[in-house]
Formats: structure tokens, C-alpha cells, sequence
């Protein structure tokens, strides 16, 4: 039977309401803690008082759920306290049918007959003339992130706190973890001439931060007018926790972020999004394999002899379904992370583009260098081009990181 987009967009949606995945069924009630209260979880419990007498508009994606994996949008399209009136989807969709670097377009979803606007791609005026469109009088933020400066969300977020101001609309964000931890930042600091949609501005490579303090961080650093910014905080979270440490539902904020584990090294092992190696996408296991055709167990072996924390590595061999090397077995590696607490993702991003280069003789940058658009500078590959060793080549973003890590600090709001 071959089905249309709509057909699909509805049959996901009603999928998404009665579906808990396997793992997460068998990993419920195994000692987790129920004590983590979202921000949309908080928002209702309150009757959604922040957003009385507002039509509201709401940008979010599969993720945003319920912990009993109702979307939030039927949620609230169903409850008469609050008067929901427009869906914005970022990249992959507000249902979340599209692959990266698509979007679904603007249509009527078919679950609630709300308005879904596309925002993808938009900034500036041009999202500030569609919330104007939609005439809304407040935009809601709720998406689940990955942690990663270079996952887009957080610049769908940045991206719309400016178009609202342009706009004249309130704006809200409701919180939920970091899946990674809020413990610190890590790696390089974009420079600003590198901005682009994997980075608009100067934060760390892994930002240690929920996206409300994103949202504080952006209004109070970045954002020439500042929009009218309300945060809707959790309740229960800390910031060593990881995502598998409560009881909530994981549902793919993409179709390359299958789990937690996936998050935990993404912000290292995307890095190879920039290079000529499979960063394992077509896999069941992206990032976390990595591989070309050409490379063995030299890799593996390689980086083994670091020493990095936390991590180790295997011989790993695969053949993508899609994306680079689609249907050819390729030789590489998969990352173990044994000890979630001592490993470094960007190190260690760092430690496998350095002992690749090292190891494989057909190792090579892509031509458009997209590693400098991801590491946010040309530092990271002229330094691995000339040599440099892992250490060098974190020591020298050290500077440009500490003066992050103070802004950073006072922005947070959980200890």
C-alpha cells in the first residue's frame, strides 16, 4: 500500500500516542528517579496560568512528549485551558518524517487540524513575517536537545527568541535535561566568522547546558533585542545526572539520535561529518561507528594506546545503508563508553581524527572544510594538518574555553 505524507504524518501521530519502546518498557521501574518534573510537565500542572488568555503557538518535534508518550501538542490541543493555535517545525518536522537537512513543509496536521508552519532554514525577518502570520501572541519552545553546539535545535531556538522580538511576541521555553549532563563545557568556542546554522554563536562545542539556560544565555549575550523571555523550569534534575538517571521516555530528537548513547559521544564523533570517513550513519549505531574503505584494526589499535578515559575502542567492521560508502563494508571502529563520568567526547573526537589521519593514508577533509563550519575555527585541522598530537590540539582551545565557562556560569539554574 503506498501512503501519501499526510497518511504517514497522521498514522506516525497516532504511533506516538500508544507506543512505548521496548527498552524503555523493560528499563521502567529499575531503580530510576521519578522525582524529575519537566517544564511542560510543570506548565500543566499549573493549568498553563503562564499562558492564559494567549493564543499560542508552539515549535517543537517528536519529543515532545509526555512521560506517558502523549505529544504535547494533542495534549494541549485537547485542553481547554489553554488555546493552542499554530505548530512550527524545525528541521526533520514537527512530526518528524523528514531526514537531515529536510523539513516537512507547511500543511494542516492531520491529528489536530492545527496550522504547522515550517521554520527551517528561516531567520530574521523572514520567521518573525511567519509568526506574525500565525497570529499568535506567544511562541512555546519544547524540544529535546543533545548537548552538542552543532545539533541545530538549539539554533531553531536562537533563531526564533529573535524573530519573536522582530515580531513583538512573548516567548517561552519549557525546559528538560541535557541528556549528557550539565557537569561542563568542553572543547573549542565558536568563532564568530564561522557562524552558520551548526553554530551561530561563540559557545563551547559541548555547552554543558539545558536549553532554557541556552535561552538566558542567548537573550542576555547575544540577541540585539532582547525578546520578552519566560522559562518554565524542572524540577528534580541535577546536573550530573544523565538522561537514562530518570524515568523519562528517550524518543530520537532525529533519525541519526537513536539513544542516550548515541548523545553521549556526538559531540565528539560528528566531527567525522567534516572528513572523507563514515560517521555511521546507514547504521545502527551512528557515531558510535565510525569507518572508510581501506582502514583495520591499525585504528582501533592506535587509539587503544591513548589511554583516553572512559573509553575504549574495537575493530568494527559495516556497510552504511545510506550516506557515505552506502552498501560497501568498511573497516573502523566502535567507541565503548565504560565510564560515562571520566570520558571526554571532544578529546576523544579530537584523539580519532588524529590517529585516523595518522593510520590511513587515504584519510582526507571535506573539500568544502566543514570541519572548521563544526570545530568553529580553522584551528582543529591545520593543527592536525601539521601534526600536532591530541594534547596540543585541546590545549589550544583552553584559553577561549575558560572565558566561556565564565559566562556560562551565570546563566545556570541547577546545581
Amino acid at each position: 500500500m503506498k501512503l501519501s505524507r499526510r497518511s504517514l504524518l497522521a498514522t506516525t501521530a497516532a504511533v506516538a500516542a500508544t507506543t512505548v519502546p521496548a527498552g524503555q518498557a523493560q528499563a521502567a521501574g529499575r531503580g530510576r528517579d521519578r522525582s524529575l518534573r519537566t517544564g511542560f510537565e510543570r506548565l500543566a500542572e499549573s493549568g498553563y496560568r503562564l499562558l492564559s488568555g494567549q493564543r499560542v503557538g508552539i515549535v517543537t518535534n517528536p519529543t515532545g512528549v509526555t512521560r506517558d508518550v502523549r505529544h504535547i501538542v494533542d495534549v494541549m490541543h485537547a485542553d481547554r485551558r489553554v488555546e493552542l493555535t499554530a505548530v512550527f517545525g524545525p528541521e526533520h518536522g514537527f512530526r518528524g518524517t523528514a531526514q537531515a537537512g529536510g523539513s516537512e513543509g507547511r500543511y494542516d496536521d492531520p491529528a489536530t487540524g492545527l496550522p504547522v508552519y515550517d521554520t527551517y532554514l528561516k531567520s530574521g525577518q523572514p520567521l518573525a513575517d511567519v509568526f506574525t502570520a500565525s497570529g499568535v501572541d506567544t511562541v512555546v519552545f519544547d524540544i529535546q536537545d543533545a548537548g552538542a553546539r552543532f545539533y541545530t535545535y538549539i539554533w531553531t531556538l536562537y533563531d526564533c527568541m529573535e524573530a519573536a522580538a522582530l515580531a513583538g511576541k512573548r516567548f517561552v521555553v519549557l525546559d528538560r535535561p541535557n541528556p549528557v549532563t550539565g557537569r561542563q563545557a568542553l572543547g573549542p568556542v565558536l568563532h564568530k566568522e564561522f557562524a552558520t546554522f551548526v553554530g551561530r554563536q561563540p559557545i563551547a562545542q559541548a555547552h554543558g547546558m539545558t536549553v532554557a539556560e541556552l535561552a538566558r544565555l542567548f537573550n542576555g549575550e547575544f540577541l540585539s533585542t532582547p525578546v520578552e523571555l519566560e522559562t518554565v523550569l524542572m524540577t528534580g534534575w541535577q546536573r550530573s545526572g544523565f538522561y537514562d538517571a530518570s524515568d523519562l521516555p528517550w524518543v530520537p530528537p532525529s533519525p541519526n539520535m537513536p539513544t542516550p548513547d548515541t548523545a553521549l559521544v556526538y559531540s565528539g564523533t560528528c566531527l567525522f561529518e567534516g572528513t572523507n570517513l563514515s560517521e555511521g550513519r546507514g547504521t545502527t549505531r551512528p557515531f558510535e561507528l565510525l569507518g572508510a574503505e581501506g582502514l583495520d584494526g591499525r585504528w582501533a589499535a592506535a587509539v587503544n594506546a591513548l589511554g583516553l578515559p572512559g573509553v575504549r575502542f574495537r575493530e568494527a567492521y559495516f556497510a552504511p545503508t545510506f550516506s557515505k560508502f552506502q552498501g560497501t563494508t568498511v573497516g573502523g571502529v566502535q567507541l565503548h563508553v565504560h565510564d560515562r563520568a571520566a570520558f571526554d567526547p571532544v578529546r576523544t573526537g579530537v584523539a580519532l581524527l588524529v590517529t585516523a589521519k595518522r593510520v590511513w593514508d587515504g584519510f582526507a577533509w571535506r573539500s568544502d572544510d566543514w570541519i572548521d563550519k563544526l570545530t568553529g575555527s580553522t584551528r582543529v585541522r591545520t593543527m592536525i594538518d601539521a601534526g600536532a598530537d591530541t594534547d596540543e590540539v585541546v590545549a589550544g582551545w583552553s584559553g577561549e574555553l575558560a572565558a566561556f565557562r565564565k559566562v556560562r556560569e551565570g546563566y545556570l539554574l541547577y546545581r
